[in-house]
């Protein structure tokens, strides 16, 4: 088995985190929809769809025709949906690595290599909720090549961020992920993380059924965190 080394960012990763990131998303997007599926939402607007149309036509065929393609439409959005988070990721923190974390203050961003290729990136930042800010870290954009999942890089990572936050005297690492994502939900609380809320994004997250769960992790042998 080839082995891998965890290291700081280089200019010259660029395009490779930026199309290792691209892909881990997008992968997710087929489990985001059969979630979409079991949405109480989604499948009462194809009832819906449904009953419509039968009872408009009178015919059971062109019904079925009209559920066909609401499941095709609810592919879309859901695609759509992954695709929109993307687009936004690469047109702000991933756009300049450099200015997003390398020389932010109490930032960063490593990236796991194996035979000079990226397969594995992590990152860490200031929370995005304004009343973590100053008491925890974030830990961001965890992404590993699908080639190298359990070989043990997603841990390393996390452990990367975890040093990271407890030698800058942070006691506490927060970060968010999603519904669909088991693995990592079971990597994060293999590592200490304990799901402390659960939200949806948007209106459209709520229809698909699509939730992101929040995680904390207090770093042991730290004291409880207080405000800077």
């Amino acid at each position: 088995m080839a082995s891998y080394r965890i290291r700081q960012y280089r200019d010259q990763d660029y395009e490779a985190v930026r199309t290792l990131f691209t892909r881990g998303i997008l992968e997710h997007a087929p489990s985001v929809y059969r979630n979409a599926l079991r949405s109480a939402w989604a499948q009462l607007g194809l009832l819906v769809v449904f009953l419509a149309v039968r009872v408009t036509v009178g015919y059971w065929l062109l019904g079925l025709v009209a559920l066909a393609l609401g499941l095709v439409a609810i592919w879309l959005l859901v695609r759509n949906f992954c695709t929109a988070y993307v687009e936004q990721a690469l047109s702000t923190d991933l756009q300049d690595i450099p200015a997003g974390y390398l020389r932010a203050p109490d930032s960063g961003f490593w990236v796991a290599e194996a035979g000079g290729t990226v397969v594995g990136t992590v990152a860490v930042g200031q929370p995005e909720d304004p009343s973590e800010r100053g008491v925890a870290l974030e830990l961001r954009r965890m992404s590993v090549s699908r080639d190298w999942r359990g070989r043990g890089v997603s841990k390393a990572l996390c452990g990367e961020v975890l040093r990271f936050a407890r030698a800058r005297g942070f006691g506490t690492v927060v970060l968010t992920t999603s519904v669909v994502q088991v693995v990592a939900q079971r990597l994060y609380e293999g590592q200490g993380f304990r799901k402390v809320a659960t939200f949806s994004p948007s209106l459209l997250a709520t229809f698909l059924g699509f939730q992101l769960f929040h995680y904390r992790c207090d770093l042991p042998g730290r004291s409880a965190p207080t405000a800077r």
